[in-house]
């Protein structure tokens, strides 16, 4: 006796024929007994023509072009006419100048990070700059960041009572929340590179800092380095910088 295959749009495959009287495994979780001829579905696996392939790539590239765009615009908008050079900081700028932190080796602050202290020296010399508030990952494994601005600060003059710490500035989101929650800044200025410059400021702008972006330059910093930076800019940072001003509209309003 034998069984056939019922009628089905995928391709079944014969796997086995049992003799009468005997039993066997035949994979598949199946145990059968005299003289069964067993089927298996045996599926066709489709190949993506190769135009559709092409279309989906050219859509997902569109799209990314576009979210790109639109959140840069946005930033920019948000950054219009509050940003200027180290070297053009206005007399009737906010006194308290943000440092945001970034990579540190050895005790020491990498290229980007050097360059956004300097201009924080500078402009506590040149009296435009009262309060130096340093934010960043203040953990082991990020290498202290905080504790090594403090250190780069007073070496360079600054007095420690004009330094003040956030430990926990974990990202530039982060840095501009606590700004307000727990030092309760309403007016700054705030240094970093040119690529980040929008996104600090409207980040700070959403939490409701009446901020101005200073931008720092970076001449020790390797072109490899600063062309990585725009393309993570462009791609992650500024889109996740919208998401997050567009949660913290709500939340302030809500």
């Amino acid at each position: 006796m034998s069984v056939e295959p019922p009628c089905r749009c995928t391709t079944l495959r014969r796997i086995a024929d049992v003799n009468q009287g005997t039993r066997h495994d035949v994979g598949h979780g199946m145990t059968v007994h005299v003289g069964t001829v067993v089927y298996v579905e045996s599926v066709t696996r489709r190949r993506i023509p190769p135009r559709r392939l092409r279309l989906a790539v050219l859509t997902l590239v569109i799209v990314m072009e576009a979210i790109v765009v639109v959140t840069s615009s946005a930033l920019a908008v948000a950054a219009r006419g509050r940003v200027v050079d180290a070297s053009a900081i206005p007399d009737d700028a906010p006194r308290t100048m943000i440092v945001l932190g970034a990579r540190v080796s050895d005790d020491e602050p990498g290229d980007y990070l050097r360059a956004r202290l300097d201009v924080a020296v500078e402009a506590y010399r040149a009296g435009h700059a009262q309060t130096l508030l340093v934010s960043g990952n203040d953990a082991d494994d990020a290498g202290n960041e905080v504790r090594v601005m403090r250190a780069y600060l007073e070496a360079h003059g600054v007095p420690s009572g004009a330094i003040i710490e956030d430990p926990l500035g974990l990202n530039t989101n982060a840095t501009c929340r606590r700004a307000v929650a727990e030092f309760d800044v309403a007016s700054a200025t705030i240094v970093t590179q040119d690529f980040h410059i929008a996104r600090a400021v409207a980040l700070c702008r959403a939490w409701g800092i009446d901020v101005v972006g200073v931008i720092s330059p970076c001449d020790r910093c390797s072109l490899l380095s600063l062309v990585r930076n725009q393309f993570r800019e462009a791609l992650l940072s500024r889109p996740r910088a919208v998401l997050d001003m567009l949660r913290t509209g709500r939340s302030r309003t809500g």
